[in-house]
């Protein structure tokens, strides 16, 4: 993402940082307004055969993800908002989102990204596209995150790496040898 690695690098050259710049409005998406129109469009398009839902490896297993739900659940949304902006000439908010009301965190988790339903759909759809961007807005706006992955995080920004160890001692383990 663009605007989290210029975050970065203004960190670490704060002079390369521009006078006028503002920050990003929101990280990934919470609701349809926040999805690209191409996600948009894969919704509307979808032919809900259910192959990508065949094909993903979490629900083969059981667990709650079905990359058909995403899509009817996505599609569902942005026709509930349709009505709204047809009955009140503008959005008025509702008090619900295409995320936790209409997808669950459960469902989201679940995902591998493993781009089995990416693959294996006859009219090139993106479930994935979708999950990812509201994987991105739990995790980024919301900061809920499994606590497995905390850890990683915290290292990640105190080390630069995914490991507990600091810059300068990530070589010693060569000279042990």
């Amino acid at each position: 993402m663009p605007s989290v690695q210029n975050e970065v690098l203004y960190a670490m050259q704060p002079e390369l940082a521009p006078t006028d710049a503002v920050p990003p409005a929101r990280f990934g998406a919470k609701d349809v307004f926040d999805l690209s129109w191409k996600s948009l469009l894969d919704a509307y398009s979808c032919t809900e055969c259910g192959r990508c839902t065949a094909a993903c490896p979490a629900n083969t297993t059981g667990k709650l993800l079905s990359p058909r739900k995403i899509m009817m659940s996505t599609r569902d949304r942005l026709e509930i908002v349709g009505k709204n902006i047809n009955q009140n000439k503008s959005f008025v908010d509702d008090q619900k989102s295409l995320l936790h009301d209409y997808i669950t965190v459960e469902e989201l988790r679940a995902c591998t990204t493993c781009n089995a339903c990416v693959e294996t759909c006859p009219v090139s759809i993106s479930p994935l596209n979708i999950i990812i961007e509201l994987r991105r807005s739990l995790i980024m706006e919301e900061s809920n995150a499994p606590q497995e992955w905390n850890g990683t995080f915290s290292n990640i920004e105190n080390n630069f790496a995914p490991w507990k160890f600091s810059p300068d001692d990530r070589d010693l383990w060569a000279a042990e040898a």
